[in-house]
């Protein structure tokens, strides 16, 4: 019996932290088009393909949002996590990335694009190792209390995320597979 009313009350909490006025709160979120949270990666989006960005979209941002910076990374690696995409500065009005990004340094005269592992700036889709077990990639879109981290166009991940530290009110991801 103690243990029921013991799960009733944890319940109970986790419901009233979930829970504003006028109903459920809702989680900051990112999504893509092109694949579904866990699911592969369409090889459009690849280094086989066109190596375009996929299309992100993301909502509920945390309140006091004044800027966007997403880092997407491989952690299976077979060198340790390699990162892929380091775009930062984005304006907290905006809410989307379009497909096939431009692969420069300014976007839309506002948002910064850093280097990834390829050491070139911008996007570049997955490229694992052929036969081996199929690889995470993983978009972390951090929610920031800034307008800007301070960093020119073309820094590094590690750069951003410690530019970032002490900034971030809130994190969403998506995980995309894939596998040659």
């Amino acid at each position: 019996m103690k243990f029921l009313i013991y799960l009733s009350l944890i319940f109970i909490a986790l419901t009233q932290t979930n829970v504003q006025k006028g109903g459920v709160k809702k989680m900051f979120a990112i999504k893509s088009s092109a694949f579904k949270d866990g699911e592969t990666i369409p090889k459009k989006f690849t280094c086989d393909g066109q190596d375009y960005s996929p299309e992100l979209t993301w909502e509920n941002a945390p309140a006091g949002t004044k800027s966007f910076a997403l880092i997407c990374e491989d952690p299976d690696a077979p060198g340790g996590t390699f990162i892929h995409w380091v775009i930062y500065d984005i304006p907290a009005n905006v809410t989307k990335l379009n497909e096939n990004v431009k692969k420069v340094g300014l976007v839309d005269d506002k948002i910064k694009q850093g280097v990834n592992d390829f050491g070139r700036i911008g996007y570049g889709g997955p490229c694992p190792p052929r036969g081996h077990k199929p690889h995470r990639y993983i978009f972390k879109l951090y929610a920031l209390d800034v307008e800007t981290l301070g960093l020119n166009s073309g820094a590094t991940a590690e750069q951003v995320e410690s530019k970032a530290k002490g900034h971030i009110l809130g994190e969403a991801r998506i995980t995309g597979i894939y596998g040659r």
